[in-house]
C-alpha cells in the first residue's frame, strides 16, 4: 500500500506540473474592438431649431370700398391664376355712386359752356367763369374716383398662387380695406421662419447655409440661405426671427408645414476641428475627456479637450490628430496598453452620423 501511495503521489505531481506549464505558456486573447478614423469638420457647431414653412409673399386681398359680399368664388387651398376673379361685392350702391358722379360731371360741363356764352355777352365776370371751370374739374375728378372704386368692387388675383385663408363669407358686410382673402404667391417660392435665442442670433449672418427637414416629408432635405436676420427681439417671445429662403423644389410644399432647421454659421467655416464619435469617449470631467487610440495592436489611453458636441460626434480642441484611429465599441472595457483585435474594417466618422456641415 505504501508503494501504491508513493506512485499516486508522484503521478499527481506530474499532472499538476503539466497543467501549470500549459497555463503559463498560453497568452491572453486580444479584446475585439471597432475603430473609426478621426476627421476634420466645422470649427463651430450648427444651430438647430424648429420653424414654419410659408410662402415668401402672402398677399392680403381686400375690397377698395365697403359693402356686402355678393360672391366668393374660391376656397382655401385652391390654386388660382393671375387675373382670375376671386370675389365680388354688391355693386348697387357703388353703381349709384358712379352714376351720381357722372351726372354731376355732365352738369358741370354744361354750366361751363353756358358760362362761356354769358361771359362773351358780358353777363358774367371772368371770375365767375373761372369758378364754373373749377367746379367742372372737381366733378371730373369725382367721376374718376367713383370709377376707380367701381373697378375695385371685385377682387382679382394679382399673381398666380394658392388661396391660404378665407377671412369672410358671402353676404357678410365688410368695411373698406378689410382683408377677405390671403393669397400665397407662387413666383417667389417658400421661406422658413424661425426664432433664435440671443446666444445663437449673434452667430448668424445673411447668406449662411441652411438645411431644412420637414416632418410631413421625412425623406426630403431642402437647402436654402438665410435672407433675413432680425435686429430686435420679438416682444412676446423674446426670440430673434430669421428667415431662410429655400431653393426651388418640386416637392408638394404647403404654407404652415412644421420643419427642423439646421443653420451652418459663417464662423463654422473660419477654421476646423477634429471630430470623433461620441461612443469613443470613455470618461469625462468638464471639458476634459479620455478615449483610446489604436497603436498597432494596442489601445493607448489619451486625454483630450472637448470643444462641443455635434449630433453623434464630439469636436475636440486637442488630443487627437486627423486620421488617427480611435476605438469606439469595446473601449469601455479596455486598459491602457491592452492588446486588441479589429472587429470590422475601418470606417469614416462622417459615415457614422457626423453632421457638422451640409451633406
Amino acid at each position: 500500500m505504501r508503494i501504491v501511495r508513493s506512485i499516486l503521489t508522484v503521478a499527481f505531481a506530474f499532472v499538476v506540473a503539466a497543467c501549470n506549464s500549459k497555463a503559463t505558456n498560453e497568452t491572453p486573447a486580444a479584446t475585439p474592438v471597432r475603430i473609426v478614423a478621426a476627421t476634420t469638420g466645422p470649427a463651430a457647431p450648427s444651430i438647430r431649431t424648429n420653424g414654419l414653412l410659408a410662402n415668401k409673399d402672402e398677399i392680403r386681398l381686400a375690397f377698395k370700398v365697403g359693402g356686402v359680399i355678393r360672391k366668393l368664388a374660391v376656397s382655401e387651398g385652391e390654386h388660382v391664376r393671375r387675373g382670375q376673379r376671386l370675389a365680388e361685392i354688391e355693386q348697387t350702391e357703388i353703381n349709384s355712386q358712379v352714376e351720381q358722379a357722372r351726372q354731376a360731371h355732365e352738369k358741370a360741363k354744361r354750366d361751363v359752356a353756358r358760362g362761356e356764352r354769358l361771359y362773351e355777352d358780358k353777363v358774367i365776370s371772368l371770375e365767375q367763369l373761372q369758378d364754373l371751370r373749377t367746379q367742372a374739374a372737381m366733378a371730373e375728378a369725382g367721376l374718376s374716383s367713383a370709377e376707380f372704386n367701381w373697378n375695385y368692387a371685385a377682387i382679382v388675383a394679382p399673381r398666380d398662387g394658392t388661396v391660404l385663408r378665407r377671412l369672410a363669407e358671402e353676404r357678410e358686410l365688410v368695411t373698406a380695406g378689410t382683408p377677405v382673402l390671403v393669397l400665397g404667391a407662387h413666383d417667389k417660392g417658400f421661406v422658413l421662419r424661425a426664432g433664435l435665442a440671443d446666444r445663437e442670433i449673434v452667430q448668424v449672418r445673411l447668406g449662411d447655409l441652411a438645411q431644412v427637414r420637414l416632418d410631413a416629408l421625412p425623406d426630403a432635405t431642402l437647402v436654402g440661405k438665410v435672407t433675413e436676420v432680425a435686429s430686435a427681439a420679438d416682444v412676446a417671445s423674446g426670440m430673434f426671427r430669421i428667415e431662410v429662403t429655400l431653393d426651388p423644389s418640386d416637392l408638394p410644399l404647403k404654407s404652415g408645414l412644421v420643419a427642423k432647421l439646421t443653420v451652418v454659421p459663417a464662423s463654422a467655416s473660419a477654421g476646423s476641428r477634429i471630430y470623433v464619435p461620441i461612443s469613443a469617449i470613455v470618461e469625462g470631467d468638464g471639458r476634459t475627456a479620455r478615449l483610446f487610440v489604436l497603436d498597432k495592436d494596442r489601445a493607448r489611453r489619451r486625454d483630450v479637450e472637448v470643444a462641443f458636441i455635434e449630433g453623434e460626434n464630439v469636436a475636440l480642441v486637442t488630443g487627437v490628430e486627423a486620421g488617427e484611429q480611435v476605438i469606439t465599441d469595446g473601449a469601455q472595457y479596455l486598459e491602457d496598453g491592452e492588446q486588441v483585435a479589429i472587429a470590422e474594417p475601418l470606417a469614416d466618422v462622417r459615415g457614422s452620423g457626423h453632421r457638422g456641415g451640409l451633406q
